[in-house]
């Protein structure tokens, strides 16, 4: 059997009976525990802004995320609208006859309909809708006047054309409606403070 050279003494872990000159005792404890106390407020300080700050972060990240789903596809919408326009001019542009007259162009004057209909439709899925403009009030914040129209018997900054529908995106303006506004007539009583959508 291998010697020991540990045997006879007391294992290293536990303080020999005595002093131990290696063995450091805190002259003040008090004071010690002041210091512990401090660091710990200190740390827990620390940790509640650290897990603020976490908290803030996924906050904002979540906004970001909501923010980009409902406005990520503005660009693209913005896009898409114009093949709106151009299937509403191509229905204006049709005399409101040419059924009558041609039941071939009846059908094809069918199809255009049904594709704007459904273009609208997939558009306001989307969270994209027309902004009604005709008859109501002008709002500098939802149109933009392209010219005055002298008609007595409309009130003065009602709108009487739409040249160009407007859209919003989640309650947002996408794009503003191009309008004609009344003027010469008599004065609007009270403006609407209603919301264009």
């Amino acid at each position: 059997m291998a010697s020991d050279s540990t045997a006879g003494n007391p294992p290293a872990e536990m303080p020999a009976e005595g002093s131990d000159p290696n063995l450091d005792i805190p002259a003040k404890p008090e004071g010690d525990l002041q210091q512990l106390q401090a660091e710990k407020a200190e740390l827990q300080d620390k940790l509640l802004r650290a897990l603020a700050e976490a908290q803030n972060v996924r906050r904002r990240a979540q906004q970001d995320v909501e923010r980009e789903r409902k406005f990520g596809i503005e660009r693209f919408a913005k896009d898409v609208l114009s093949v709106a326009d151009n299937l509403g001019r191509a229905l204006s542009a049709l005399p409101p006859d040419a059924q009558a007259i041609d039941p071939a162009l009846g059908n094809v004057i069918v199809g255009v309909q049904a594709t704007e209909r459904e273009l609208l439709s997939v558009l306001e899925r989307h969270g994209i809708t027309r902004i009604e403009s005709l008859g109501r009030p002008f709002n500098p914040e939802f149109h933009q006047a392209m010219m005055e129209v002298e008609d007595p018997t409309v009130p003065v900054g009602t709108i009487v054309q739409e040249l160009v529908p407007g859209y919003l995106i989640a309650g947002r303006l996408l794009r503003a409606a191009m309008v004609a506004v009344s003027k010469g007539g008599p004065a609007l009583r009270a403006p609407s403070n209603e919301n264009e959508a």
